[in-house]
């Protein structure tokens, strides 16, 4: 593994570069650039706050809205590389055929281009906190690090597990867009967990997920260090998704080209 990492390290301008690509195409012409991927979650942000701040009765807005963009933020980041991840190999066929890179560079590409909307999000959700709530929560930014470090992990094991697995069998984009629409009202992005009556709660006890949703928002929300609790099945959940990655590539990367 060691190894392999280090040959993926050697290629770093070949991806960098792909992952340049990507951006510059995406927003070609663009008069607002890159503030075009935080619109969809700060307008989803405004609309669900204005409807469900009375519907769920969550109280002050004030609390709910910083709240909701930074589960909207975490949410879009997975949902991005679990849906691109299916199409990562099939969409870099050209070059897995000329050159024998690692595969795992090609949904590096995808993590990347959303782990860079990721953190956009991040600080926009820090600067509204700030303005909401003032400064409180500066001590407890640091802890945001291991967060982004542990959600790129689990996005980059992630989108090696779909793409490889959408090579062999090509209806799993479909059944994946499937599984987010059901993992999204799962997982508390819209609503906190206490508004759940306690024969429901245990779902999201089973989510690895929501403890992704506890390590951006206690930093920045309740200026506190996430819990013992969140950082270990988060953890787990990054590791056991990255041991299935690694077994996954050790297994079918040579043969890859042969399903393409």
């Amino acid at each position: 593994m060691t190894n392999y990492l280090q040959s993926v390290w050697r290629l770093r301008h070949f991806w960098l570069a792909l992952v340049q690509i990507d951006l510059r195409n995406r927003y070609r012409r663009s008069m607002i650039g890159m503030g075009w991927s935080l619109l969809h979650p700060i307008a989803m942000t405004i609309v669900l706050c204005t409807v469900f701040s009375q519907l769920l009765k969550v109280g002050d807005i004030r609390v709910f809205g910083p709240f909701l963009l930074a589960g909207l933020t975490t949410w879009n980041f997975i949902s991005a590389v679990m849906n691109q991840g299916c199409q990562s190999i099939f969409q870099n066929e050209s070059y897995i055929r000329q050159q024998p890179a690692p595969l795992a560079i090609y949904p590096l590409r995808t993590t990347l281009g959303a782990g860079i909307h990721l953190i956009l999000g991040i600080v926009i959700v820090i600067v509204l906190s700030w303005v909401m709530h003032g400064l409180g929560n500066v001590a407890a930014l640091p802890a945001l690090l291991p967060a982004i470090a542990l959600l790129f992990i689990f996005g980059w094991s992630m989108a090696i597990l779909m793409g490889i697995v959408n090579v062999l069998f090509q209806d799993t984009q479909h059944l994946t867009e499937v599984a987010l629409q059901v993992l999204f009202y799962l997982t508390p992005i819209i609503y906190p967990p206490d508004l759940l009556p306690q024969r429901v709660r245990w779902l999201i006890g089973c989510n690895p997920l929501a403890s992704f949703m506890e390590l951006i928002r206690q930093p920045i929300l309740e200026g506190q260090l996430p819990s013992w609790q969140a950082l270990a099945i988060a953890s787990a959940t990054a590791l056991a998704t990255s041991a299935a990655a690694a077994l996954m590539l050790a297994r079918m990367e040579r043969r890859m080209v042969f399903y393409l």
